[in-house]
């Protein structure tokens, strides 16, 4: 079902409807009056006649009924519930029941109400009651709710608090109490990843010449803060717990970690620390490992990227084609390998990615590749170490540091770049399939760069992919974020041309006219 899409067979039931009813109302007038007949014909005719008519009006009414429609005539369709809400409520087998708790005289509330109603009409195992607790006060207080525009949600003996008027968030507390088994993210820590308790956002080098925020952040990063707090709130939004996991002190990865997230790791992991995590996936575990540049992996976790069917380059992708504004290191990606990873997401960039070489999985294994550059996109080379330094400022630690940086390296040949796969299957005969999925660049991951375009869609795919959850529908989680406008490098050059070149030009051309044609 597309969004705001009015389904033409519901219409046509209504079409039906009322040309019965308007049938009905012609066959009235026509119909020939008893008065030639005797007194029990004449009862038996309009007896007939009246059970004729109500049963033509029940049927009508029931057809009516049982295919409800929607339509709303707002241009913003403000009274529709969303496409994903909607199909949320399609793939309901079980029964649950919604308590909304609104106040009249407040608008979002009032929509709200009208839109679960309308999501309440669309499936009958989704029971929906409305509430308004000024004026029935009893059903608040047996329910314990003293907030207005609240949702509890209850199924199969569950129940979950939904606090908003998004239609999308009481969807996602559909999916959350419908869910049999806690789901945990891992955080992986220890190796310098992003924090899932940072919030921090703007994290960039300052150089002697430029700012950036390229493959140079792999040498140098300014500010301590910088994390991943906004991918751990969208995913608290979505009903899994995050907490965080040291393996130097586990020695192990628990049982109960749904997945393991390794977000832009610095520092290389210990050789128990790779063996951890093998162990980890050959007992079919997932992980989602985000290795950025200048990340070096030790003999072990090598072995176990190739058995998953990809080895890390040190190479940094360059995209002249198909970038995100005007920095062609900031690689984005608008078509992707089919996968069920991909399948609902739109464009995305990465901030200084390396590419991945496909290598020759583990026999049980099969890998994927998800995420590829365009076809003139190129890898340059990152040597680990030159005679050219940069400065910084490090507004941490208060004072200047000085790092190498790589020389500008020979240019590879023009290819599309593997720069993320998704891997499945068993490490050895008869052990559990694992999922993993491996990207070049863990940059779109942070609070930076997630909320925009799809970064975040595609994360949060990747993660219902190794939780086993792709087969229900992806509702999407709403990032809030300062409003911004954000260009390609193709609208930025022509907005430049416009603004710059063009209204200057055509002011000066004006001006010209006028002079001449009153000389």
């Amino acid at each position: 079902m597309q969004e705001h899409a009015v389904e033409l067979n519901v219409l046509l039931w209504a079409a039906g409807w009322l040309v019965a009813v308007l049938l009905l109302f012609a066959v009235g007038l026509r119909l020939p009056l008893a008065t030639g007949l005797g007194g029990v014909r004449a009862r038996l005719y309009a007896a007939s006649c009246v059970v004729a008519g109500l049963g033509v009006w029940v049927l009508a009414n029931v057809a009516l009924v049982l295919n409800d429609t929607h339509i709303d005539l707002t241009r913003e369709k403000v009274y529709t519930p969303s496409a994903d809400a909607m199909a949320v409520v399609d793939e309901l087998r079980t029964p649950v029941r919604i308590i909304y708790f609104y106040r009249s005289e407040d608008p979002s509330g009032r929509r709200a109400r009208n839109i679960l109603e309308v999501m309440g009409r669309r499936n009958p195992l989704l029971t929906v009651l409305t509430v308004d607790p000024d004026k029935q006060s009893e059903v608040a207080r047996r329910e314990g709710i003293r907030l207005y525009n609240a949702a509890i949600v209850e199924a199969a003996g569950r129940r979950v608090l939904i606090q908003g008027t998004d239609e999308a968030e009481i969807a996602i507390g559909i999916q959350r109490v419908l869910r049999k088994r806690a789901l945990t993210i891992c955080f992986l820590e220890g190796h310098g990843e992003f924090s899932m308790d940072g919030f921090e956002f703007h994290t960039h080098l300052e150089g002697v010449t430029d700012h950036s925020h390229g493959d140079s952040s792999s040498h140098v990063i300014e500010t301590a803060g910088h994390g991943v707090g906004r991918l751990r709130r969208a995913l608290e939004a979505q009903g899994y717990s995050a907490r965080k996991l040291v393996l130097a002190t586990t020695g192990a990865i628990p049982s109960d970690c749904t997945l393991l997230l390794a977000a832009n790791p610095r520092t290389t992991f210990l050789p128990a620390e790779s063996a951890a995590l093998r162990s980890y996936l050959a007992g079919g575990g997932s992980a989602l490992l985000l290795l950025d540049l200048g990340f070096v992996p030790e003999a072990g976790l090598s072995r176990l990227l190739s058995d998953l069917g990809a080895r890390l380059e040190q190479q940094v992708v360059v995209d002249p084609l198909s970038h995100y504004q005007s920095d062609p290191e900031m690689v984005a990606v608008t078509g992707y390998d089919p996968h069920a990873i991909t399948r609902t997401v739109s464009l995305t960039f990465f901030p200084g990615i390396r590419p991945l070489t496909l290598t020759e999985p583990a026999s049980g294994v099969v890998a994927t590749p998800i995420l590829q550059s365009s076809r003139d996109s190129y890898a340059r080379p990152v040597p680990p170490a030159d005679a050219r330094t940069i400065e910084s400022f490090s507004a941490a630690a208060g004072r200047v540091t000085r790092e190498l940086v790589p020389p500008a390296a020979p240019v590879a040949e023009v290819r599309p770049r593997v720069l993320g796969i998704a891997a499945e299957g068993a490490l050895a005969p008869g052990a559990p399939p694992l999922r993993a999925v491996v990207i070049g660049d863990g940059d779109f991951a942070s609070n930076s760069f997630l909320p925009y375009m799809a970064n975040s869609d595609l994360l949060l795919a990747a993660i219902r992919w190794l939780a086993r959850e792709e087969r229900g529908t992806a509702v999407r989680t709403r990032i809030p974020v300062p409003p911004m406008i954000l260009l390609t490098a193709a609208q930025s050059r022509s907005l430049f041309a416009l603004i710059v070149i063009l209204l200057p030009l055509t002011v000066i051309g004006i001006g010209g006219l006028v002079w001449w044609w009153r000389r």
